[in-house]
């Protein structure tokens, strides 16, 4: 029994310390990135940076290093994965270039920690008539948190960005028509717009940014705007580039164009408010069985409960 309680405690440890690691390494990149631009920073000025190493970003450094090779030999098994999860990490906020590759290195470290920790609950499950079902449970956990893990995470961060996109869109229309009404160009509109909604809608100002550095480039208009549009990954993004690309193409009035898109996008948020507000009695079911009835029902009998007690305990003892 104490092997494998210490077995035990040891997949857990090791566990916890997958998960932590993940945190970590968010950290260390973050200290690494401010220690080179503090040195680029230095070397441009012409001067002599401090060079200030911390044992935290040292270690954070050294494992960001394991991941991103874990994550090379991986891209290199499979290039044509890259393209399609660099579109993916960066509607979910991931914009640097190796985004891709230190995504897959976590996901292969955490296959490797997961087949650790399997491996050591293996004793737990044949040392015992039966197996054990504690650590079952633990080696399956594990394992569809390593499989799993990632891709959920980069889901909810995706979902999260697209519900402030599709509440934001109809504020930038309407942003747009009103500088594009003003006498304004759709440019100049979009870099104005971009000032206005930096507060409210700070990740939808980001995609916005890039559209107006892309802009001023030389890129084509209907470019930019179809990039714009698969940054988002929403379907409203994507009807606003095809109507521009076609507005541009037949010579349409911008102002009027731009008019009519708002007041359905904006028609749009109302009838998804609407639909949230109708499916508030269907969600509020369960609790209400679950938790606010027993309350209730509970509030209620229990005073007619102590009575009938009273009564019979004072009866008893005549009779």
């Amino acid at each position: 029994m104490p092997i494998e309680t210490l077995i035990y405690v040891a997949g857990l440890v090791l566990t916890l310390g997958a998960v932590g690691g993940l945190a970590v390494l968010g950290i260390g990149e973050l200290r690494v990135r401010a220690q080179r631009r503090s040195r680029l920073a230095g070397a441009a000025a012409g001067g002599s940076a401090p060079v200030v190493e911390e044992s935290g970003g040292a270690l954070g450094g050294r494992l960001l290093e394991g991941v991103r090779r874990l994550g090379q030999q991986s891209a290199v098994r499979d290039p044509a994965q890259v393209s399609l999860l660099r579109s993916r990490l960066m509607q979910a906020g991931y914009y640097n270039r190796e985004a891709p590759v230190i995504f897959l290195g976590v996901k292969a470290a955490c296959l490797a920690v997961a087949t650790v920790a399997v491996v050591l609950t293996l004793p737990m499950m044949i040392g015992q008539k039966g197996g054990n079902l504690g650590a079952l449970a633990l080696a399956v956990g594990v394992s569809l948190v390593a499989l799993y893990g990632p891709e959920m995470v980069l889901k909810s961060r995706k979902a999260t960005r697209e519900r402030e996109y599709a509440d934001g869109f109809p504020d930038l229309l309407d942003l747009l028509v009103a500088s594009v009404e003003a006498g304004l160009s759709l440019d100049a509109a979009v870099t104005r717009v971009t000032e206005e909604l930096d507060r409210r809608y700070p990740q939808l100002t980001i995609h916005l940014r890039f559209l107006v550095l892309e802009l001023r480039a030389g890129r084509a208009r209907k470019d930019a705007w179809s990039a714009f549009a698969d940054r988002l990954g929403i379907d409203d993004a994507r009807a606003l580039a095809t109507m521009l690309r076609q507005a541009e193409e037949m010579g349409t009035s911008l102002g009027e164009t731009l008019s009519v898109f708002s007041a359905d996008m904006r028609a749009k948020r109302m009838l998804r408010a609407e639909e949230k507000a109708l499916g508030l009695s269907a969600k509020l079911t369960v609790p209400l069985i679950l938790f606010i009835f027993p309350a209730l029902l509970g509030a209620l009998m229990l005073p007619a409960v102590a009575r009938l007690i009273r009564v019979f305990g004072e009866g008893t003892p005549g009779s």
